[in-house]
């Protein structure tokens, strides 16, 4: 059995086919790793999907995958254009009630030695990219009676991390974002929420080392499905009073200081 395939079956298990019927959710960064995670299971749920991704050809291979439920058009997130027409698109598809914001890029360096224009970029896609998401796909939303937007930041976004102070800045601020687009939105019937990811295991974090370090309490590697999930949950009616909430998923790796108990005999 490979790692995790015990765990994918009781995540299958948590919800109904039923969950999102009726409502076309906009998921960002859908051409692979946790983004098609995403999409699958909220078709799996009974959602439709709208695709999005800069990978072309990835994302729309992903929306064939699964069938008339899904449809994917090529966004750049960092661009208003290509969001405007990116949730045109869904509004075609029916009932716009979610947007999952998952792209995002890593940047390298530490405060004294980064590359000011990498900086740069790195906060454009992963905080100025949700942010031009829920502008142009709050009125949808609203017109739809309300829904719920979820923003994936990472545990990057409760500590600090070496030699990442672009990405650990972006991912605090994906934090701020949230709290304020909840309070802003709340009165169109906008819930915002925020993922926390410990390491999960795709291409995206490939080369960054160990996916269990010593004091990580559940040791297994955390796997896309058990983020989804997390993300259906919140997309879901099961999350109604939930809003500007924080959501850490990483397997315990940053609880605290942990030794791990002897084994029984």
């Amino acid at each position: 059995m490979s790692p995790g395939s015990s765990e994918q079956g009781n995540i299958d298990r948590i919800f109904t086919p039923e969950a999102l019927a009726g409502g076309v959710h906009i998921v960002t960064g859908g051409a692979k790793g946790m983004g098609a995670s995403h999409a699958r299971r909220i078709v799996a749920a009974g959602g439709r999907v709208l695709l999005g991704d800069i990978d072309v050809a990835g994302v729309k291979s992903v929306a064939d995958d699964l069938g008339d439920a899904a449809a994917a058009v090529e966004l750049d997130v960092t661009d208003e254009d290509s969001w405007t027409a990116a949730v045109a698109a869904a509004r075609e598809l029916g009932d716009v009630r979610g947007l999952v914001n998952n792209a995002g890029i890593f940047g390298s360096g530490s405060v004294t030695d980064l590359d000011v224009d990498e900086f740069r970029q790195v906060h454009r896609v992963n905080v100025e990219g949700p942010l031009l998401g829920i502008r142009a796909a709050a009125p949808a939303l609203r017109d739809a009676g309300g829904g719920s937007i979820v923003n994936v930041s990472s545990i990057a976004g409760m500590i600090g991390i070496a030699d990442r102070a672009a990405y650990v800045t972006t991912k605090w601020a994906v934090r701020g974002l949230t709290r304020s687009a909840a309070i802003d939105l709340g009165h169109w019937g906008i819930r915002v929420n925020s993922i926390h990811p410990g390491r999960i295991e795709t291409d995206f974090i490939a080369g960054l080392g160990a996916s269990i370090l010593p004091n990580q309490v559940i040791r297994t590697p955390g796997q896309p499905a058990d983020i989804s999930a997390l993300v259906v949950f919140l997309l879901s009616a099961a999350s109604r009073f939930s809003t500007g909430a924080e959501y850490v998923v990483d397997g315990g790796r940053y609880v605290g200081e942990y030794r791990p108990a002897p084994e029984r005999p």
